[in-house]
Formats: structure tokens, sequence, C-alpha cells
């Protein structure tokens, strides 16, 4: 049984279309975040128990993949966080429901810098692309925040989004 995703399929079909003018990595970031400002899906996409998320940490849903790229939904119930992380692709992603807050880091070495912050908020939509791609993401408000990710990857092949977690001091 195939699950019904509203919004799900004309998005797929709007990333396909991007891809097949072949662009740098940060220009594809930036498009797809453009075509997910234009179709950002409502946080039914999930189901209402996927939507739940789980108490014990975040929960990725892998809504489709594809050579080129995946769409993820990630749901963050309140406290919960990633660590300091960069990717192996693009990525362009949208706020769903919630706030995510985004702390950017800088690699020095021998500890992270941070570098900027963002309070990414139901609506709000945005690309990057390795290298300088270091990030922290987390939910510290009292809502679960959900939010939709374009990866430049086929994570049916690889098995994560994330090329490095960083255990540095920051400073």
């Amino acid at each position: 049984m195939t699950l019904a995703r509203p919004g799900l399929a004309e998005l797929v079909e709007g990333i396909r279309e991007l891809l097949s003018r072949p662009a740098e990595p940060r220009a594809t970031a930036f498009a797809v975040a453009e075509l997910l400002r234009g179709r950002l899906p409502a946080p039914e996409i999930l189901t209402e128990e996927e939507r739940a998320g789980d108490p014990e940490t975040y929960v990725r849903h892998t809504l489709h993949t594809e050579p080129g790229f995946s769409v993820v939904a990630v749901v963050w119930r309140p406290g919960q966080g990633t660590r300091p992380h960069d990717h192996i692709a693009w990525c362009a992603f949208g706020v769903l429901q919630g706030v995510e807050y985004e702390t950017l880091y800088r690699d020095e070495g021998d500890h992270l810098t941070e570098i900027g912050r963002a309070a990414n908020r139901a609506g709000d939509v945005s690309g990057f692309a390795p290298p300088g791609d270091i990030h922290r993401v987390h939910n510290v408000g009292d809502v679960t925040a959900i939010s939709l990710h374009v990866y430049g990857a086929d994570l049916s092949v690889e098995p994560t989004s994330v090329r490095r977690t960083y255990d540095l001091p920051v400073r």
C-alpha cells in the first residue's frame, strides 16, 4: 500500500525539472529552496503518528529517494537536536511547523567558532552546500517542530546525509 503524501508528487516533479538543468551545488540548493518556497507542503504530509515524533530523539522520515536527491521530513520534539555536523551534499529545507534553531560554525582545526544563528520558523526556507556547512539544529521551543529537507544524494544508497559530526569545543 502506498501512503498518500499531500504535495509530495508535485514537489518531486519540480525538483526533477530543476535537476535536469545542471548547476553547481550552491546554486542548486538555492534553486531547490526557491521551489520549496512556493510548494512547501503542510505538516499533514506526515501521518498523525509520524508528526508525534519520539520522546527519546528526533526522527527522520524518508519520503522519497532516487538517484540525485532525497526528500526527508524531520520531527523534533522540544529539547531535541543534533550535534554539530556537515553534509555530503547540498540541502534545501523548509520548516512546516514550530521553530528550528540553527547555529552555524567554522572549523578552526582544534575548535569550532560560532559564526551565526537563525530561528527558522514555519514557512521559512533556506539552502546550503558544502564546504562550510557546519551547523547544529535544535528545538528549544515548547512545541514539536517539523521540517522538510531535500538532499542532493540518494539516501537509499547512502546511510545518512551527514558527512561528519564535530566533537570539538566551541569558542
